[in-house]
């Protein structure tokens, strides 16, 4: 394995509103490690960041290697270059490294360096020395989501391409000219491909889950008596963030069908404790939009924004027979019961199984601060927020339009726990009665038992859902997943042989197919025509002619 990183320094101040931004005595580093083959030729990328400002970006790798090991060489070659008199805080979107360091290390060492399985450790010499750097260094450990457009995420993964790069190219060192020369002729190779699927162009197979991983998460799972249906297994590696193991539960109706009746609520005795003037407001500024407006909203979370127009429509659809909504959120944190908070609410509406195109997105503004790793997960920061509705301003029209559906949400523990908590806040304790719930992460379980069931995981494995995600949020994230839950479930969303009809009042919709079979049968041509095959039967069969 090469041990002479390709390095190259620069001293610009990092502006304190990036996720890139310097911290006081701390090093902020991110690492990635990649593969292509797995095994086969790899590179491993470590951006560190100063606390002075000063960045460095360190990256190499081996002709033979896998994911798992370059995951791990960008962490301890982070922890060499880092000074030790400062607290390293290391950022991966690698639970194998994450879960390895702060939780398996110490029953690996216990048992001789055995797993649970009382099999030998996968990688034990580079697991040895990353152990033995931290020994040396005060490290916080955090875990990012890859692949999401995280600025810091995104610049290790440019280096652990380089590395792959570097690899085969017997590189030992190298000036900046050399790195930006290198990485033009990376994004010149991107470029070239940009016309793939976002999901199909992985050259140096990112998301292949290694069995070295696998091995590892179920000795471990079963060490730390994970739930035995596998569901504190899944949130290692299936779940897009980490689910917090004492989330207050709640409790999900059956699949389909809710076990309470509706009932009708006379919403003028709940006090809303809002301000319905500036409710109403925001009715109109989502009914008046356009998409003439301008400027327009960039998708930019990290900052300040005020051209973000929220989408509320009214329910036209509401207590229709087989309404869906396919729904997500984005909160604060992991746990509603210690004041976390949502911020983010993306719905896409169905009816019999078809798009309506009514679709609701809106921001709010928690009325809460959010810890630094969560806005690094979501990208959501509190300046965005700042000018943005807070829930008891929203609440109303959000009832009203989901009341009656069926929610449909993946890991929909989470988001209805949430939910239900804000609606308590204003007075609404009526929400969970009031719509029925099915949660796409158990039904996945239930189709692909022992898989990976993240969102990606699904769509790639459904070849569904092939969506620009340059930006990440909870709509695009509702558009994909209601695309996911019709293939899961059998069903398309509209048939190439209906057409379009006039309905009622001359709007356009879908003819419904069983209505079409109908008018068939009731064709006089064709009842007489039936007739006379019926009658020419008969002279050849009595038995026939009997009957009819």
């Amino acid at each position: 394995m090469s041990e002479n990183p390709t390095l190259a320094q620069s001293f610009s101040t990092i502006n304190a509103n990036n996720p890139l931004a310097a911290k006081a005595n701390t090093t902020v580093a991110y690492t990635d490690g990649a593969c292509k083959g797995n095994p086969g030729a790899g590179g491993w990328g470590a951006h560190l960041i100063f606390s002075d400002g000063r960045t460095q970006d360190l990256y190499g790798g081996d002709k033979e290697t896998t994911n798992n090991r370059m995951e791990l060489m960008g962490a301890i070659q982070a922890l060499t270059h880092s000074p030790r008199e400062q607290t390293v805080e290391i950022w991966t979107d690698s639970s194998y490294v994450k879960k390895g360091i702060t939780e398996w290390i110490e029953g690996w060492k216990k048992r001789g360096w055995k797993t649970a399985s009382k099999k030998s450790v996968a990688n034990q010499d580079l697991w040895q020395r990353l152990d033995e750097l931290c020994q040396q260094h005060d490290v916080e450990w955090h875990w990012v989501k890859g692949h999401a457009g995280h600025a810091g995420n995104e610049k290790a993964d440019e280096l652990a391409n380089l590395g792959v790069t570097s690899s085969s190219e017997n590189l030992t060192t190298a000036n900046s000219r050399d790195f930006s020369k290198k990485k033009d002729l990376l994004t010149t190779d991107k470029k070239l491909n940009s016309g793939d699927d976002w999901l199909k162009f992985d050259p140096l197979g990112f998301n292949m889950l290694d069995d070295e991983l696998e091995t590892e998460l179920e000795s471990e799972a079963a060490e730390n008596n994970f739930s035995k249906d596998g569901s504190q297994y899944d949130e290692i590696i299936n779940n897009d963030v980490l689910v917090e193991e004492n989330c207050p539960p709640y409790e999900i109706q059956p699949q389909h069908h809710a076990s309470k009746p509706m009932r009708n609520t006379d919403m003028s005795e709940i006090d809303l404790n809002m301000d319905t003037e500036i409710a109403a407001n925001l009715e109109n500024q989502s009914e008046n939009h356009t998409e003439t407006d301008s400027p327009k909203f960039d998708g930019d979370t990290s900052r300040a924004n005020p051209h973000f127009i929220p989408l509320l429509p009214k329910p036209i659809h509401r207590h229709e027979s087989d309404r869906q909504l396919i729904m997500d959120t984005e909160t604060t944190g992991l746990d509603p019961m210690k004041g976390d908070r949502i911020i983010e609410v993306g719905i896409v509406e169905m009816v019999g199984r078809k798009f309506t195109g009514e679709k609701l997105h809106v921001y709010i503004n928690p009325q809460r601060g959010m810890d630094e790793e969560v806005i690094r997960i979501h990208g959501i920061s509190e300046t965005f927020l700042t000018d943005k509705p807070t829930f008891d301003q929203v609440a109303q029209v959000l009832y009203d339009f989901m009341d009656g559906a069926e929610i449909i949400a993946h890991n929909a523990t989470f988001d209805m726990n949430f939910l239900n908590m804000e609606f308590a806040k204003v007075g609404m304790h009526d929400f969970a009665e009031r719509v029925k719930v099915t949660d796409s992460l158990m039904m996945a379980k239930q189709q692909y038992p022992g898989q990976k069931n993240t969102l990606d995981a699904l769509v790639r494995r459904l070849d569904v859902g092939k969506q620009d995600r340059t930006f990440h949020g909870a709509l695009l994230d509702s558009e994909i997943l209601a695309e996911v839950y019709l293939a899961m479930t059998g069903g398309q969303v509209t048939l190439a042989i209906e057409e379009d009809t006039q309905a009622d009042g001359g709007h356009t919709a879908h003819a419904n197919f069983a209505d079409l079979a109908a008018l068939l049968l009731e064709s006089s041509s064709n009842e007489s025509a039936n007739q006379s095959w019926y009658t020419a039967l008969a002279e050849d069969y009595p038995e026939l002619k009997a009957k009819m």
